[in-house]
């Protein structure tokens, strides 16, 4: 259920495209071709750190943590799956998941501040998408 109040940074809204929403999250693609990158954002006004949401709230994170990671790895194999919530930039509680091979663009160092993001071509952006949804069980919009 989304939150009353709830809206996405503008930061968030302008780097990625929307996968899905679960129960508790909506589900984002960074848009950056160089790194297969979803993002989870809690769908509830004024989060920050994890350690803001109910201890009930905080579970069903790790489980749309673990649904995302486990899509993610499916659609995009990878040597290291890596999890980040800093909020630094976006002070918005949100959870990078981070799909990383041996000798990617970044490698070994973190993705954040790497260069500047590639975008997807569009083709290859509509498949993700749509592989994507169908790992994370979604229907097609």
């Amino acid at each position: 259920m989304r939150g009353t109040g709830f809206m996405l940074d503008a930061r968030l809204e302008a780097d990625t495209h929307r996968v899905t929403s679960l129960p508790l999250c909506d589900v984002l693609l960074m848009n950056d071709a160089r790194f297969p990158w979803l993002i989870l954002v809690p769908h509830r006004a004024g989060l920050v750190e994890i350690a803001d949401l109910p201890e009930e709230a905080q579970a069903t994170l790790w489980q749309e943590l673990n649904q995302a990671a486990a899509a993610l790895r499916d659609v995009a194999p990878c040597d290291k799956l890596n999890l980040g919530a800093l909020g630094n930039i976006v002070r918005q509680l949100h959870v990078h998941v981070v799909a990383r091979r041996e000798g990617d663009a970044a490698w070994p160092g973190p993705v954040w501040g790497s260069g500047p993001a590639e975008p997807y071509a569009t083709a290859v952006l509509d498949d993700l998408l749509q592989r994507l949804r169908a790992a994370l069980e979604v229907p097609a919009n």
